[in-house]
C-alpha cells in the first residue's frame, strides 16, 4: 500500500492587504538574526572590536541578495533574463542561487577583511561559515514551505506530494498535487544543522581549530556541497535543459567548492596556527604544548 504525506503548508504567514509575509523571507531573516547573534560572540570573544560584527553583517547581507539573485538569473535563467533585465531587480519574486548566494558573501567579506579588520580572509570566513550552516539549513525549510525544489517520485514512506500550481491555489484554484516526492528541502536542511552543529562543537572544544586558519571553512565547504552535491542525484532539475546533462547546474557549480574544501584543509593543517594581537597568552600556551 502506498503511503505519503500530502503537503498543504501555505507559504504565506498572514497577508494585510497587499502586504504578504511568507514563511521563506521570515525563516531567511531568522536565520540571518540568530546567526549573528552567535557570529557576534565569537569575533568579540577573538578579541575582535566593537564595531566588526555590525559591519559583517551588513556586507554578508548585501552580498549574498546581490549574488544570489544574479547566480540565479545567470546560471538557470538567463535566456529568459538577459532578455528582461529590468526583472533581475526583481528579488520579491523569488529565484536565489545559494551557489551564487556564496560568491556574493566571498566578495563581501574580501572587501571587509581589506578594509574593516586587516585580518586574513579566512580568519573572517572561518567565524563567519560556523552559523551560516544553521541559515542554510533555514532556507531550506523556506523552500519546503513554498513547495519548491523537491525529489524525484518515490515510493518511499515519507514522500511528499507538494501542490504545483501554488500561485493558481493561493489565488482560490484547486490544488493540483505532484506525485509522492522525495522531500529534498527536508534532507539537505538535516545536512546543514548537521555541519553547523559539528563545526560548532569543534570551535568550543578545539581552540586549535580556529588558529588553524582555513581549515574551518574547508570542512564548511565539504559538508555543505558535497550534500548538495548527492542530493542532487534524487532531485528534480530546476531548469528543463538539465534534463540531458550528466551533472547538473548545482552538481557542476558544487565541484569547485568540495575541491576548494580539499584543498584548505590540506593547507591548513600543514600550515602553523596564526595568532593576532592580544592572543599572546594563547600563543605562549601553544608554544610550551609542543616543546
Amino acid at each position: 500500500m502506498l503511503s505519503y504525506i500530502t503537503w498543504t503548508v501555505r507559504p504565506d504567514i498572514f497577508t494585510i492587504g497587499n502586504l504578504e509575509v511568507r514563511w521563506y523571507g521570515f525563516l531567511f531573516a531568522l536565520g540571518f538574526y540568530i546567526g549573528y547573534q552567535i557570529g557576534s560572540r565569537m569575533i568579540l570573544k577573538d578579541k575582535g572590536k566593537e564595531s566588526w560584527p555590525d559591519i559583517l553583517f551588513l556586507y554578508l547581507i548585501v552580498g549574498t541578495v546581490i549574488g544570489a539573485r544574479l547566480g540565479h538569473c545567470l546560471f538557470y535563467e538567463w535566456d529568459y533574463f538577459s532578455h528582461h533585465l529590468l526583472e533581475i531587480f526583481k528579488v520579491w519574486e523569488g529565484g536565489l542561487s545559494s551557489h551564487g548566494g556564496t560568491l556574493g558573501c566571498i566578495v563581501g567579506i574580501w572587501i571587509y577583511s581589506r578594509y574593516v579588520t586587516h585580518r586574513s580572509m579566512l580568519w573572517t570566513f572561518d567565524y563567519t561559515v560556523i552559523p551560516t550552516g544553521m541559515v542554510a539549513g533555514f532556507i531550506r525549510i523556506g523552500n519546503l514551505m513554498n513547495h519548491e525544489i523537491y525529489g524525484e517520485p518515490t515510493s518511499l514512506p515519507w514522500g511528499f506530494r507538494f501542490i504545483e500550481n501554488l500561485r493558481q491555489w493561493q489565488h482560490g484554484a484547486n490544488p493540483i498535487y505532484s506525485m509522492p516526492s522525495h522531500p529534498t528541502q527536508i534532507y539537505e536542511a538535516l545536512c546543514y544543522f548537521a555541519t553547523f552543529i559539528i563545526l560548532y562543537i569543534l570551535y568550543k572544544t578545539k581552540p586549535l581549530v580556529k588558529r588553524r586558519e582555513g581549515l574551518t571553512i574547508g570542512l564548511f565547504f565539504i559538508g555543505i556541497f558535497l550534500t548538495r552535491f548527492l542530493i542532487e542525484f534524487i532531485k528534480q532539475d530546476q531548469e528543463p535543459f538539465e534534463a540531458t546533462m550528466f551533472l547538473n547546474i548545482g552538481q557542476w557549480l558544487s565541484i569547485p567548492f568540495i575541491l576548494a574544501g580539499i584543498i584548505m584543509i590540506i593547507r591548513a593543517l600543514k600550515r602553523p596556527p596564526v595568532f593576532y594581537e592580544g592572543m599572546e597568552e594563547e600563543e605562549e600556551a601553544y608554544k610550551n604544548s609542543i616543546k
